[in-house]
């Protein structure tokens, strides 16, 4: 079957799934394969649920004419992808970036979706499966998408944006993240610039940090519109954070539901992207001061008589760093970091988990743990700081030492599952 006839078979509901847990009547399930799993051994059970047709590469399990046999699924899912892309025709909004990116993308689809019918990607499925399922979200009735693009490697966001076709880009930052399959902070800088190149090559148009040089510098040949409290296309202007953050734009105060100085810059962004887009002022200023942080990012949990900060969606040196600085800088009496490890730093693990300790250690933060066999490795000795190898370590500690009246702030690698800390406090 070629791609025009499959193509056509999908117009038909507009959805795909790729779990069975998750199908819909009429969908196009796409059986794709992992490590531990053969999506092929559940071709049946997903037309049996109300799939029309399911898209395989195993012959063996070719039932009739509802299963659709390709030579790779993965493949055929993005190819299906870049072909509705082309049909669909609308603007594209793509952004990528070591920290922030998803919080970014929510704030941006919150603002464009006041005037747009705007379809976002759904949490953080930025990767070679989660875009091509973004795009074919987005139905004739979608007048604007919003695509969020992870990497941890080269060459994945020119992938990507070979799928998505963006018209548009924003990078939220370069930071030591993904280390391991980037090699370095400048091969992160590389990778994520990827995203530049082929705005430039497509003659499109870039929104860019005012304030970060780095920035300014990869996109100095492409058309762009930029933000930043001084000098730039748009002024927004930082005003506090304690601990929520609050900018001025056009006279406005807009305050915001989002914790922590780092996302000033969030918000800045997405204010420069409403404007572009036409949303009437008063419109950004709701949508941003209604949107409220969810799964485990920033979320401000009241637990006992303490006050949580609870960010272990994930974390690397940079997002910790600041994380640190934020929790630091809060004018709370008591403050309690509890740390997990961050991953994928590959070689610069050891050093980059020694400096976070060290930062935490010379912070105003009265009580830091750290968990996991990274920090373990650590060698900084002072009073205020205790280390933990496994969670259960802690979580035995915990059960004896009771944590009250403190501002605590709990972050690390999504792996760590750290947020398994507020059942103990």
């Amino acid at each position: 079957m070629d791609m025009k006839e499959l193509y056509k078979l999908y117009t038909q509901s507009y959805q795909v799934s790729t779990d069975t847990r998750k199908i819909s009547d009429g969908c196009i399930f796409f059986a794709l394969k992992g490590d531990n799993f053969n999506g092929n051994q559940f071709a049946e059970e997903a037309l049996k649920k109300g799939a029309s047709y399911a898209v395989i590469d195993d012959a063996s399990f070719q039932k009739d004419d509802r299963t659709i046999l390709v030579e790779d699924v993965l493949s055929t899912l993005q190819q299906l992808a870049a072909y509705h892309r082309k049909q669909l025709g609308i603007p594209i909004i793509s952004l990528t970036g070591s920290n922030g990116k998803t919080t970014t993308k929510e704030l941006i689809n919150a603002v464009l979706s006041k005037k747009y019918k705007t379809k976002a990607t759904v949490g953080n499925l930025n990767n070679h499966i989660g875009v091509p399922l973004t795009l074919l979200s987005m139905t004739p009735n979608t007048e604007l998408g919003i695509v969020e693009m992870g990497a941890n490697h080269l060459k994945e966001i020119e992938f990507l944006c070979s799928i998505a076709q963006p018209d548009y880009g924003y990078i939220t930052n370069f930071g030591k993240a993904h280390l391991e399959g980037f090699g370095s902070l400048e091969g992160v800088v590389q990778g994520k610039t990827e995203l530049y190149r082929y705005l430039q090559n497509n003659n499109k148009l870039v929104f860019v940090n005012a304030s970060d040089a780095k920035q300014l510098q990869n996109s100095d040949d492409i058309k762009r519109v930029s933000f930043g409290d001084v000098i730039a296309d748009v002024i927004v202007k930082f005003v506090n954070s304690n601990p929520y953050v609050s900018v001025l734009y056009e006279n406005m105060i807009i305050r915001s539901q989002l914790i922590g100085s780092y996302n000033y810059n969030n918000i800045a962004a997405t204010i420069t992207i409403g404007d572009f887009f036409g949303v009437e002022d008063h419109a950004i200023k709701e949508a941003i001061e209604n949107y409220i942080p969810q799964n485990n990012r920033s979320q401000i949990i009241e637990k006992g008589t303490n006050k949580v900060i609870l960010d272990a969606y994930n974390a690397n040196p940079s997002s910790m760093q600041a994380a640190l600085e934020n929790l630091s800088a809060l004018s709370d009496k008591h403050k309690v970091a509890i740390l997990g490890d961050m991953f994928e730093l590959g070689n610069e693990a050891e050093p980059e988990h020694q400096k976070i300790a060290s930062m935490a250690v010379e912070s105003s933060i009265e009580r830091v743990y750290l968990i996991g066999k990274n920090f373990f490795k650590i060698t900084v000795n002072n009073s205020k700081l205790q280390v933990f190898e496994t969670y259960e370590n802690f979580k035995e500690f915990l059960t004896k030492e009771k944590i009250e009246n403190a501002t605590i702030l709990i972050k690390a690698s999504r792996g760590m599952a750290l947020e398994r800390v507020l059942e103990l406090l």
